[in-house]
């Protein structure tokens, strides 16, 4: 009876071990097919690659999903312009679902037309509650289709279909958030529409009348004035929105993230005082080191990309400042002077106030004339001469990035 008890035993711890490495196998197999890569379709193969080794995956171990045009007009049509429509699919994207409160955490590479707070804003709007998410192009383009290649992997990766309502209703949020930035400013204009938003939701509102006062209140807020044209298409964003009865709780996190994001952004390009702009530079690498010691949120895929591989010139968007590289020296130092030569002027522009001949001489005997200052030709910019943005632009991407990158050829939807 002891004998038969211990082969038993040893059945069973057996099994148990089996089973334990199963789930194991099971579960890692999992993880990796939970991360998702969309690749646009008119990328030639050595973009691709090249796309596939910024965001740091093996196309041989992951999910690896074209989007083309077709596809992003399922969702464009009836909300863009032809022009934002487009023809050709350039952006791609990495999804990476995450727990429950982790938020939606966007990073952004070479896009032009959409940052990473209006994508992320949007996504919510999708029904997306917690995933991080990296969009990029190879070159510069707008952005604005990597929105469906997005929508496409994470329902790929968490095999669970969004409402076609909301994917819908999403894609026209970014358009007439885009459309709304090139009036005042992307950083604004995503601002404007995430807090009208998120007063709409947070408060249930869906009465026309209640939704015209919060849409005034805000750009009050902004201190913007919106066309009759601009305050018809919001008031129509936001009564669709209020018909999905979105749960608020789920999805602030990310709406209180961008929120943030904008006020800081905002910040940074002067719209408030030299003082507030010091203080939110001063938060910000704050924020970073401690979150180097912060477990509260999980960026993942954001913090594995090779940004380098982009060139140097490429532009880094993200939700999180974890995300992007701390400022490099010669720029924490080039910061504080120009903090220093604002606090020197003020006490400079005083004492020439109060003695305005004293400085009479020097400034005949220093300044050259005009026609002295324009006898060295090596030393000055004809203003009329063009000048190349990107020195690193890659020729494999030849005539046809040159095309997309100009702004009067460009179609919207990349």
């Amino acid at each position: 009876m002891n004998k038969m008890f211990k082969n038993f035993k040893k059945k069973a711890v057996a099994i148990t071990l089996a089973l334990t490495v199963s789930l194991s196998t099971v579960g890692l197999a999992f993880a990796d097919s939970s991360k998702v890569v969309t690749l646009g379709a008119n990328l030639s193969p050595e973009q691709k690659q090249q796309m596939l080794n910024y965001f740091g995956v093996d196309k041989n171990q992951a999910v690896v999903l074209e989007v083309n045009n077709a596809e992003e007009r399922k969702y464009l049509q009836g909300v863009a312009s032809e022009e934002q429509l487009g023809k050709i699919t350039i952006s791609c994207s990495y999804v990476e679902p995450t727990s429950k409160g982790n938020g939606i955490n966007v990073k952004t590479a070479n896009l032009t037309w959409v940052t990473s707070a209006m994508i992320a804003t949007t996504l919510s709007t999708a029904g997306i509650e917690n995933a991080n998410v990296v969009v990029a192009a190879p070159f510069p383009v707008s952005g604005t289709g990597g929105l469906t290649g997005v929508m496409k992997a994470f329902e790929d990766a968490t095999g669970k279909p969004l409402e076609e309502d909301k994917k819908e209703l999403a894609t026209e949020e970014l358009v007439t958030t885009g459309d709304l930035g090139d009036e005042i400013g992307q950083e604004k204009a995503t601002g404007v529409i995430n807090d009208i938003k998120t007063e709409v939701i947070k408060n249930g509102t869906s009465d026309v009348t209640q939704i015209a006062d919060t849409i005034n209140n805000i750009t009050n807020n902004y201190n913007i004035t919106l066309t009759p044209e601009q305050f018809k298409q919001i008031e129509a964003l936001m009564l669709k929105i209020a018909d999905q009865k979105y749960d608020y709780n789920k999805i602030k996190d990310t709406l209180q993230n961008v929120a943030g994001n904008v006020d800081k952004e905002l910040s940074a390009m002067g719209e408030g005082s030299i003082f507030d702009s010091i203080s939110n530079w001063f938060k910000g690498i704050g924020d970073w080191v401690s979150g180097l010691f912060s477990s509260d949120k999980d960026l993942g895929i954001l913090e594995s990309t090779n940004d380098n591989l982009l060139g140097e010139n490429a532009q880094i968007n993200a939700t999180d400042d974890k995300a992007i590289n701390l400022p490099s020296s010669e720029e924490v130092e080039g910061f504080f002077g120009k903090v220093w030569n604002w606090i020197t002027g003020l006490f400079n522009n005083g004492s020439t106030e109060n003695n305005p001949d004293s400085n009479a001489v020097d400034n005949n005997e220093n300044t050259p004339s005009i026609d002295e200052a324009n006898t060295d030709d090596n030393s000055t910019v004809n203003p009329d001469t063009p000048v190349s943005n990107d020195e690193n632009t890659q020729d494999n991407q030849g005539d046809q990035s040159s095309q997309e990158e100009d702004p009067s050829d460009i179609p919207v939807a990349q």
